[in-house]
């Protein structure tokens, strides 16, 4: 016998018997929508957390929870908000693609050493991520004339490279005679020495980036970096003034696009050296 009423009339769901379930339907943007019993018809622009927002052909907008109470095409909806879309692949601040596996290799015997504590901090912050993947260690020699002492403390060899890194690296500067005396000596081979021609690393992040027209001309006889913060109109009248003056301007620094472009192409050209195989 068929029982057109069911048997147990206090069985879960026996309000709904018979009843066609609303389609669940994702709040994609411009799909056009009626709010049940409101008569707000309107187009989806965005959904906000667990809200959709919806445009009416008056371009006035008006939020509502998501969930059920609207009409798609007449029919009774449940509007869910969209799956989260595919990240794509994921850039370093070098511009460096990313690697899913985010592990650091355990470190080269290759080195590259660089002048002072700003440029190790500038480098690690720009190629940290590629320089852990590499498994390539920043070191800092606090001045290029320390160089020679270093190298023969422990001597490159064809399986544990140097990269250098030198600030105001032009010609007939001190950096460069010294760079030109150890490319031509015993440890030469196994060496790489390059610099940018800047005074000092500061000027090796764009003015762009820290929101200046130029970096500061600096007479002769002062300070450079004292003479840039006062310049620049900040304190300068400590070590301390210096240093924070120099964490803001890294605080600007975000990706490679901040760095002048000399400096970015000798840092690549190190990293490429002691990662030879």
């Amino acid at each position: 016998m068929d029982d057109r009423y069911g048997t147990d009339v206090l069985a879960r769901g026996w309000r709904d018997a018979g009843r066609k379930k609303p389609a669940q339907v994702t709040a994609a943007v411009d799909l056009v929508v009626e709010v049940a019993g409101d008569g707000y018809v309107g187009a989806v622009t965005r959904v906000d957390g667990m809200n959709v927002e919806l445009e009416d052909r008056f371009g006035k907008r008006r939020l509502f929870p998501l969930g059920g109470g609207f009409l798609v095409d007449g029919a009774p909806a449940v509007l869910t908000a969209p799956a989260p879309a595919a990240k794509g692949r994921t850039r370093t601040a070098s511009g460096s693609f990313a690697a899913a596996d985010q592990r650091a290799r355990t470190a080269r015997a290759s080195r590259i050493f660089v002048e002072g504590k700003h440029d190790a901090e500038l480098v690690e912050k720009v190629w940290g991520a590629d320089l852990r993947a590499e498994g390539v260690v920043v070191e800092f020699l606090e001045g290029v004339d320390l160089l020679e002492q270093k190298l023969d403390a422990e001597p490159p060899t064809a399986e544990r490279r140097y990269g250098v890194l030198v600030d105001h690296l032009v010609p007939n500067s001190k950096e460069s005679r010294i760079a030109d005396k150890i490319a031509r000596g015993r440890h030469g081979a196994h060496v790489r020495i390059v610099g940018h021609p800047f005074v000092d690393v500061w000027q090796c992040v764009t003015p762009r980036a820290l929101g200046i027209s130029a970096w500061p001309e600096v007479p002769r006889g002062i300070e450079w970096k004292i003479g840039v913060c006062r310049a620049l109109g900040w304190p300068a009248e400590e070590q301390a003034d210096t240093a924070r003056a120099w964490q803001h301007i890294l605080s600007k620094v975000t990706t490679f696009r901040d760095l002048e472009p000399a400096l970015l192409g000798r840092v690549e050209e190190l990293i490429d050296f002691v990662t030879v195989p």
